[in-house]
């Protein structure tokens, strides 16, 4: 995408959105479930290129094979791939699980730590993975940035980048810290359920009003 957007013009957009998608979701949180930081992180990763509910599914039994850190830096890495194996990319995700666990073990006690700059230097550990637990399992401000956030930022025209660090930056700088955790999630079930990959449904949608992908949808159908 081409063209530039006005701080202002971000600010006043996601601050409607924001408005708007909270009068129809309320406050959300993380659908992964987890009872502690590393189970979420774990999950996390796992979520890759797969859906919460199958996630959900793998480490119902996963935490019970493996229930901490040091369980994951012992396995055998045949039998964590199979444990994880319906969760899709089984072999990179072991392997990233594996590492993450071993440095957790050397470095930090076997505790995940609250912190951006140490999480981002686990194996297999980036900014969204990092900010999902940021957010959910410790209470700090994060915007993660995944797949329905890109395309629902894109096409209500608050961004026109597709990296999902510049889209943070921008998204950070435009809204106060306290709303960052929950849009995330409210994006995420916007995309979801309306503004799907595929097959969009504008017509139904509380955003159409303000989309700019909506905008210029209607005028392709009235100038054919």
């Amino acid at each position: 995408m081409t063209g530039k957007i006005s701080v202002a013009r971000r600010k006043a957009l996601l601050s409607e959105i924001n408005r708007l998608l909270y009068q129809k979701y309320g406050i959300l949180h993380c659908k992964l479930n987890h009872r502690n930081p590393f189970e979420l992180l774990v999950a996390t990763v796992l979520s890759a290129q797969c859906t919460d509910e199958r996630v959900n599914q793998v480490t119902a039994k996963l935490f019970k094979l493996f229930p901490d850190a040091a369980a994951f830096a012992a396995a055998e890495t045949v039998d964590l791939e199979n444990a994880i194996r319906t969760a899709g990319l089984f072999r990179n995700k072991a392997k990233s699980i594996m590492a993450a666990s071993r440095r957790l073990i050397e470095n930090y006690n076997g505790a995940v730590p609250a912190d951006m700059a140490a999480l981002t230097s686990l194996p297999g550990v980036g900014r969204k993975t990092a900010n999902v637990v940021l957010g959910d399992a410790f209470g700090i401000p994060g915007f993660p940035v995944d797949t329905h956030v890109k395309r629902v930022l894109n096409r209500l025209g608050v961004t026109v980048s597709d990296e999902p660090e510049k889209i943070e930056a921008e998204v950070n700088s435009a809204i106060a810290p306290e709303y960052w955790v929950n849009l995330s999630h409210l994006l995420i079930m916007h995309g979801r359920e309306t503004c799907r990959a595929g097959n969009p449904a504008c017509e139904v949608c509380l955003l159409s009003a303000i989309c700019r992908y909506y905008k210029n949808r209607k005028k392709k159908i009235y100038t054919l």
